[in-house]
């Protein structure tokens, strides 16, 4: 059984420019005390938003922000997550517009339990860019909507009693679960 469940991801700024920060009030509940096995010292989960650059290299994915949360002391907790958009020129300049996702991941020791993934589609909203797209992506002219109402969610499971921190395989269940986020994406509008 989890320590600690997430009961709710609210997104904000569900419509706004390109370089509108990201916000999310994030609801979870701790069910047990998570004590590390070597003292008895109350531990700490990290939160990370990442943004999928491009769907075809996880090279291009950028960490927005982590925050540790904690000690964890049983009960519910909320806390609002806001991050900076990320940087265009990290991003190839065919993958800035379209389809892409944001996923917001929760950690115990290095041990992902949790990743909720939004699709999120940046366009152009005046017909004539849609028409005539520039040659370099204009960000400042750029919608970003988040489409909250089908959140991707997908839990782990970890040993919360070990003292141990992730093996090698996190990454390569990282990189499976955003190729499937992403195979499944809807379409963007022309």
């Amino acid at each position: 059984m989890s320590s600690v469940n997430v009961t709710n991801v609210i997104p904000h700024n569900t419509k706004g420019s390109f370089t509108t920060p990201f916000k999310f009030d994030i609801s979870f509940e701790c069910y047990s005390p998570i004590v590390d096995g070597t003292s008895s010292s109350l531990l700490v989960i990290e939160w990370k938003v990442i943004y999928i650059g491009s769907a075809s290299d996880d090279k291009y994915d950028q960490v927005l922000d982590t925050v540790e949360v904690g000690p964890l002391a049983c009960g519910s907790m909320k806390f609002t997550f806001e991050a900076d958009a990320p940087d265009p020129k990290l991003i190839p300049q065919e993958d800035i517009l379209g389809v892409t996702a944001v996923l917001i991941t929760c950690s115990y020791k290095g041990k992902e339990f949790i990743r909720i993934g939004y699709y999120v589609n940046n366009t152009y909203e005046d017909a004539e860019l849609i028409e005539n797209p520039p040659a370099i992506v204009d960000t400042a002219k750029i919608v970003r909507y988040i489409l909250s109402d089908k959140p991707r969610i997908t839990k782990f499971i970890i040993d919360w009693t070990s003292t141990a921190t992730a093996p090698v395989e996190a990454k390569e269940q990282y990189v499976q679960d955003r190729e499937a986020m992403l195979k499944n994406a809807p379409v963007a509008p022309k």
